[in-house]
């Protein structure tokens, strides 16, 4: 489905028709709000049509490949209930998002189904193994009408995106079925993704939906800030503009086209108060509402779009923001991982050719697993996770309990740490200490059994699914002043308003006082290395993966090192480190999380 580029001359000369006949009916002073139902056209005796028609919108953002249900917490909800106490729902699994899905759809002759980004990356084996491939053929089926870009479409290049936009087998791993892989049925929209040669989106920057007389255009970004959040080599060639003037820019676009209702994916997000997904955003009370970038964007997208998809921070929202008129507009946002989806009414008006704003609903809906799953689905799964099987179900470790990938410092980002630690020793015994983002660890492990390998197994696949990215283990040295500001970084700079707080081996520990702002937060004499003070003169030999050693997360001083080793795959070393220090019998035990000492 190409970006529309050029007006529809004859959609548009049905519409002119439908307001001259119209005019026919209204009084002098304003047109009717409505034409009656029964309303007949007194040459032809046909019913006209009503001036105002509801579109469903159902949006969904950061699917991130998880076709099959995610597990722990990764796989609920919160629900706030009517006395104030709260319950979590489980939920997610592509073969419950399609049930949900179609059923939504029914009754509705008038729906689009619209997605905020991250479809795929940092996806589960069964698609991550496959270069994503799955999860396309999944959105596919789920009937997905547009999506924009978010920076995970970048984790393995523009030239990889293209293939999945237009299809094509996998330029090393080639073809995984006898099928050439057909790419997606839908456009991924890159608005304010160019290409440095030649300065063009490198994909259509918008969309328009049509039915009868009904258009509707679709603008898609991703943040801005993608290159800092994706590895050097993704984001290559590419230059990322700002979103505001970007979305600002097509809006006048579509409607110089005649397109009039506009709609914009936007792969960034905020926080709400509550991380329950039918919180009322628009509380009044103190301390209420949404915070983050989507902000100060929302307040400064013109009012010619009328309403924000959003996604990025995997949170449940539905909010109005007010556009820069004053106005209300509704921003929402589906948590990730297919848990929710979005039903929003779009209230189109034929006379005008936008949406009548003040007629705009919407609420967030579980993925509950209560209802039937969709056969297709069912069969897509089983036919990947054959192919996977093999590789996917090979022990590779065992855990006396489960190892959470929660909080400020995680059991499971302690566990990577401590693995990238010991297999940074073992390239150099010089190897100091491992410090891993907490971003790249995108699930823990849960010692329920997920299939038939038995309680506490980590398969490859649960170890996949924790650390998807293949990035490298890195070696560098660093001064032990800039280890410091290393530390520092977590909270300052670009970190200062989102903190981004790096997991580290068992010998690294510090104070981190939280009421304090700033780099101030670090406190610089807590901070010990194996029981000692670092020493800002001396050389450190620090274990990172490959995403850090580039400065990624906006650690710039981690690009700063030298005496470069790179190692393997960090999956490889969290499994050469689980095989070696757990067995059935003797379990590793979770880590106690207990590295940074927290002031709040």
């Amino acid at each position: 489905m190409p970006a529309t580029s050029q007006p529809d001359p004859g959609r548009r000369r049905r519409t002119y028709r439908l307001l001259a006949a119209a005019a026919t009916l209204a009084t002098a002073g304003a047109l009717a709000a409505a034409l009656p139902a029964d309303a007949h056209d007194a040459h032809h005796g046909k019913p006209l049509p009503s001036r105002y028609q509801d579109v469903q919108l159902l949006s969904f953002n950061d699917l991130h490949g998880n076709l099959e249900p995610p597990s722990g917490s990764s796989g609920r909800v919160t629900e706030l209930q009517a006395d104030g106490t709260s319950k979590t729902i489980d939920a997610g699994g592509v073969e419950y998002l399609a049930t949900h899905l179609r059923e939504a759809r029914k009754n509705n002759a008038y729906s689009i189904t619209a997605a905020g980004g991250d479809m795929v990356g940092a996806s589960p084996l069964i698609s991550g193994l496959f270069h994503d491939e799955p999860t396309i053929e999944a959105l596919n089926k789920l009937d997905l009408d547009v999506t924009s870009v978010g920076n995970h479409e970048f984790d393995e290049g523009a030239k990889e995106l293209a293939r999945l936009q237009y299809g094509g087998c996998h330029p090393t791993a080639g073809c995984y079925t006898d099928k050439r892989f057909k790419g997606a049925d839908f456009p991924y929209l890159a608005a304010n993704v160019l290409s440095e040669k030649t300065g063009r989106p490198i994909l259509a920057p918008y969309w328009v939906w049509k039915k009868k007389d009904v258009r509707i255009g679709f603008i898609g970004v991703t943040l801005e800030d993608t290159p800092g959040v994706v590895s050097a080599d993704g984001v290559k060639g590419l230059k990322f503009k700002d979103e505001v003037e970007t979305i600002n820019k097509y809006a006048k676009v579509l409607q110089r086209q005649g397109v009039k209702s506009i709609v914009a994916l936007i792969h960034e997000g905020g926080q709400p108060a509550s991380g329950a997904y039918n919180y009322n955003c628009d509380s009044p009370g103190a301390g209420d509402g949404i915070s983050g970038p989507i902000v100060d964007i929302a307040k400064n997208i013109s009012p010619s779009v009328d309403a924000l998809v959003t996604g990025h921070t995997h949170a449940a929202y539905v909010c109005t923001i007010p556009d820069p008129a004053g106005n209300p507009r509704m921003v929402t946002s589906a948590a990730s991982f297919g848990r929710l989806y979005t039903d929003t009414t779009l209230t189109y008006d034929r006379f005008t050719g936008d949406i009548a704003r003040t007629s705009v609903k919407s609420a967030n809906h579980v993925v509950t697993r209560t209802v039937a799953k969709a056969p297709d689905m069912t069969e897509l799964i089983s036919r990947w996770n054959t192919l996977a099987a093999p590789i996917g179900n090979r022990a590779i470790g065992y855990i006396s309990a489960d190892v959470p990938n929660t909080g400020t410092e995680s059991p499971m980002g302690d566990l990577i740490a401590d693995a990238q630690l010991a297999y940074g020793k073992g390239l150099d015994p010089e190897t100091d200490l491992a410090l891993m983002n907490p971003g790249g660890v995108r699930a823990g492990l849960t010692y329920a059994a997920k299939g038939s390998e038995g309680d506490g197994v980590v398969t490859y696949a649960e170890g996949f699914t924790v650390q998807p990215f293949s990035n490298t283990v890195n070696l560098q040295d660093f001064t032990g002043a800039q280890l410091i500001q290393v530390l520092k970084e977590q909270v300052s700079g670009s970190n200062a308003a989102a903190p981004k707080i790096l997991q580290p081996s068992a010998n690294l520990t510090y104070t981190l006082d939280l009421t304090k702002s700033g780099a101030d937060r670090v406190v610089t004499d807590s901070i010990r290395l194996n029981g000692a003070a670092v020493d800002p003169s001396a050389t450190y030999r620090i274990a990172t993966n490959s995403f850090l050693a580039g400065g990624g997360d906006g650690f710039t001083t981690l690009g700063q090192g030298t005496g470069d080793l790179v190692g393997t795959d960090d999956l490889t070393a969290l499994e050469q480190y689980l095989t070696a220090n757990s067995s059935a019998t003797s379990p590793i035990t979770p880590p106690a999380a207990n590295r940074i000492t927290i002031v709040q």
